[in-house]
């Protein structure tokens, strides 16, 4: 089971967040309390290892914008949690992780032709469009309608309620960020829990 940990705003935790076996590390671009600056990005994406994912998080912002700030942060993955169309995903050079606020399987049938490469299920947008640290009715989700598709499952996860949310959706990689935050503030001590949680021994069957 991979993890991407989101919202990395310094180069020691995202380092700290790899070597504990992190395999994506979050950039939020959008307005958020977790902001980052592309100087601060670029920074903390130079010192990561070339096989974790260097995700940017997006929302409702111009191709020029992500492509220039994809170029200059070295993003491995686009992550687009606005209300960006098909045609728009498709131009772009980057994998895309396209995110749904989950508010029934109406919006999720939408999303099931959608061109990306991932579906990040969200919790119901708060005053950020993620990153809100609240959790979704993971039993409301219809397996069929994401079957076709690599699963990535945020919403309010963290080490209690992490292994039952696997179980139930049983995605290709869980994201976290509140979840492993005192204080609003990244959690060195949480990150390495939550990790070894997800990918110590076995969750409902599933391999780590």
């Amino acid at each position: 089971m991979k993890v991407k940990i989101c919202g990395i705003t310094d180069v020691e935790t995202g380092i700290t967040a790899s070597r504990y076996g992190a395999d994506a590390i979050g950039f939020v671009f959008a307005e958020s309390k977790r902001k980052v600056s592309i100087e601060k990005a670029t920074e903390i994406a130079a010192h990561l290892p070339k096989e974790v994912f260097k995700v940017g998080v997006f929302v409702n912002e111009t191709k020029e914008e992500i492509e220039e700030i994809a170029s200059c942060v070295g993003l491995t993955h686009i992550q687009l949690h606005g209300d960006e169309t098909a045609s728009f995903s498709e131009s772009l050079s980057l994998p895309v992780i396209k995110a749904l606020s989950f508010q029934g399987n109406e919006s999720l049938e939408s999303l099931k032709d959608f061109p990306s490469d991932f579906i990040l299920l969200d919790s119901p947008k708060g005053k950020y469009r993620g990153g809100n640290g609240t959790v979704f009715n993971w039993r409301e989700v219809s397996p069929q309608l994401i079957s076709s598709k690599k699963v990535i499952l945020a919403g309010g996860l963290h080490v209690g309620n992490v292994e039952d949310a696997i179980n139930i959706i049983q995605p290709y990689m869980v994201d976290v960020s509140s979840g492993v935050e005192t204080n609003g503030k990244k959690d060195l001590e949480k990150i390495k829990t939550f990790i070894e949680k997800v990918k110590g021994s076995l969750i409902g069957g599933i391999t780590k």
